[in-house]
């Protein structure tokens, strides 16, 4: 039996599927993954090792820390989702989600802090703006869903000596669309380096640090949400994001202890 032999058997058992969209993507997925295993020559070795790295990411995975959107994140493939299914929408871009985003952010009011645990290297930053429907107008009500890391690099869910939920926070906008969020200033650092994903962005010599940014998910009724980020124009990663999420319009300027920034969001389909 050829190898074209074997893929057109697999491809055929699921010639019944009763789920087509299902059907689409495995089938899609099975000949790419054949097409890449012909190509590589992989050997039996390398399949374990490939096999052990998953088992690897799925043990090491928690409700805290998603070390498989960290793998997708370092292939580029988390960007890549975003911009098939948002990048054209009109608005604000958006990038990768990260693997650190926790429900139930604490409800904040206008210019309230998203700080619990103050550290000596804190630089308090005011970030304020709008959020827009395409033509400009302010959007009412609409939710920004913000965290970041303190100010030695981890999130609290890395981090024991930090409370649950310090640096996240959900505001609404008023009727003038306007939001304020009082943070610190974010910095560059490092994702995890100790499981699969840091594993292999070491042995093929590419770094694990990302520029300094907040998370956002901004939202309204009857708009598309975008996932966002809002990077520090004085990062030294700008160029070099491990996981490709830099945008050039999410670029700002937070020298001044304020960061002025307007969200656009698309209408629904």
């Amino acid at each position: 039996m050829t190898n074209e032999q074997h893929l057109a058997e697999v491809l055929a058992s699921y010639d019944d599927s009763p789920n087509p969209r299902l059907a689409e993507i495995t089938t899609a997925l099975i000949r790419h993954l054949h097409e890449f295993v012909a190509e590589v020559g992989l050997t039996r070795e390398e399949w374990f090792a490939g096999i052990e790295g998953l088992t690897h990411a799925g043990n090491i995975t928690t409700d805290e820390r998603q070390e498989f959107v960290l793998l997708s994140d370092t292939l580029g493939v988390s960007m890549l989702v975003e911009m098939i299914n948002h990048g054209d929408a009109g608005g604000t871009e958006p990038t990768v989600f990260g693997p650190f985003h926790l429900d139930g952010a604490p409800r904040k009011e206008m210019g309230d802090s998203i700080v619990i645990d103050a550290m000596e290297t804190d630089k308090a930053l005011v970030v304020s703006g709008r959020v827009l429907d395409l033509d400009g107008n302010p959007i009412s009500g609409a939710e920004l869903d913000v965290w970041e890391t303190a100010s030695n690099g981890f999130y609290d869910v890395q981090d024991d000596q930090q409370s649950e939920m310090n640096m996240r926070g959900l505001f609404t906008t008023g009727a003038d669309g306007r939001y304020q969020i009082v943070a610190t200033r974010p910095i560059d650092y490092t994702i995890p380096g100790d499981g699969p994903g840091g594993a292999l962005l070491f042995a093929n010599g590419r770094h694990n640090w990302r520029p300094a940014h907040f998370h956002f998910v901004v939202s309204a009724p009857g708009h598309r949400s975008v996932i966002t980020h809002l990077f520090d124009s004085e990062s030294e990663y700008l160029d070099g994001d491990a996981v490709f999420g830099v945008r050039d319009s999410l670029i700002v300027d937070m020298r001044d202890g304020t960061c002025e920034y307007d969200f656009v969001l698309a209408p629904e389909d």
